[in-house]
C-alpha cells in the first residue's frame, strides 16, 4: 500500500534502536525524510546511516535529551517544522510505591508527558496552518492496564493521554490527528531490563521471568519493532485521516477489554 506520505518529514526522537527505530524504518521505506534524536550519538548515527543507506532518504541526527528544555530545543532548530511527529522516551524505572520520591514523578513527567506536550505544542501549530499534519505517541499499555511495579511509568502516561484526548479533538478540524500507540510486551532493551529487574525481585533468572511473560501473551511470543513501526506508519498515512484521538493496543492480545 502506498502511504502517500512520501517526501513528507519527520521528527522521531528515542529512535536509535527498539520501538522509535522500528517506527523510523517504517517511515522512511514509505519514502519520509527523517530528523532523528537519541541520547548516545555513536549509535544514533549507527541508525542513521543505515536507514540512509537502506532506503535512500535524508536522514538528520540530532544527540540530545530529549526531556531537558535545552536538548529540546536543539532538536527543534534542526527540525524545523515537520509534518510528522513521533514521541518517544524510555520508561521510568519499576519499583514499589514506596520507593518514590516527588523528584521520581517529576522525572517521569518531564520524560513521559511533559516532554512530548512540549512537542506537540511546537510542532502542531505549523501543521495545522498547512492543514496537514500527523503525531504519533508512543506510550503504554499501562495507561488501559495499570502494571503494578510500573506507578511512575502509569501516572505519567495517563497524564499524556488525558491531554492527547482533548487535543486531539480541537486540531482535527484542520487537518491535523494526533493517536496513541501503546506497546505491550517487545523484544527491545527495555524488557530485558524489566525481566532482569522482575528476575532480582523473584530470586529467578530472566530466562524463567520471560517464560513466564510469554505465558500472558495469547499471541505466543514477544512483539516486534519492525511491525510496531509498520503500525505507527499507518497512523502517520494519508488513508488513517480519519483515525482521531485513540489508544491503539499492541500487545499480542494480552489486554482483555471488554470494550
Amino acid at each position: 500500500m502506498d502511504l502517500g506520505i512520501a517526501g513528507k518529514r519527520a521528527l522521531v526522537t528515542a529512535s536509535s534502536k527498539g520501538l522509535g527505530r522500528g517506527c523510523a524504518e517504517a517511515l522512511a521505506a514509505a519514502g519520509v525524510e527523517l530528523v532523528l534524536n537519541a541520547r548516545g550519538s555513536e549509535a544514533l548515527e549507527e541508525t542513521a546511516t543505515a536507514i540512509c543507506a537502506e532506503y535512500g532518504v535524508s536522514v538528520e541526527a540530532v544527540a540530545a535529551d530529549i526531556t531537558d528544555e535545552a536538548g529540546r530545543a536543539k532538536v527543534l532548530e534542526v527540525a524545523g517544522q515537520v509534518d510528522i511527529l513521533v514521541t518517544n522516551a524510555g520508561g521510568p524505572p519499576p519499583g514499589m510505591w514506596t520507593d518514590w520520591e516527588r523528584e521520581d514523578f517529576i522525572k517521569a513527567l518531564d520524560a513521559n508527558m511533559l516532554a512530548p506536550i512540549a512537542l506537540m505544542k511546537a510542532m502542531v501549530p505549523g501543521m495545522m496552518e498547512r492543514g496537514w499534519g500527523r503525531v504519533v505517541n508512543i506510550t503504554s499499555v499501562s495507561v488501559k492496564a495499570p502494571v503494578p511495579v510500573l506507578g511512575l511509568s502509569n501516572a505519567a502516561r495517563a497524564g499524556l493521554t488525558g491531554y492527547v484526548a482533548g487535543t486531539s479533538r480541537q486540531v482535527a478540524p484542520s487537518g491535523v490527528t494526533i493517536n496513541n500507540l501503546l506497546p505491550g510486551i517487545h523484544a527491545t532493551d527495555r524488557m530485558i531490563n524489566l525481566d532482569a529487574s522482575a528476575a532480582r525481585l523473584a530470586g529467578t533468572t530472566p530466562e524463567e521471568e520471560r517464560k513466564k511473560r510469554l505465558g500472558t501473551i495469547p499471541a505466543g511470543k514477544y512483539g516486534d519493532a519492525k511491525d510496531f513501526g509498520a503500525t505507527c506508519a499507518f497512523l502517520c498515512s494519508q488513508q488513517a485521516q480519519f483515525i482521531v484521538g485513540q489508544n491503539i493496543l499492541l500487545d499480542g492480545g494480552a489486554t482483555n477489554l471488554s470494550m
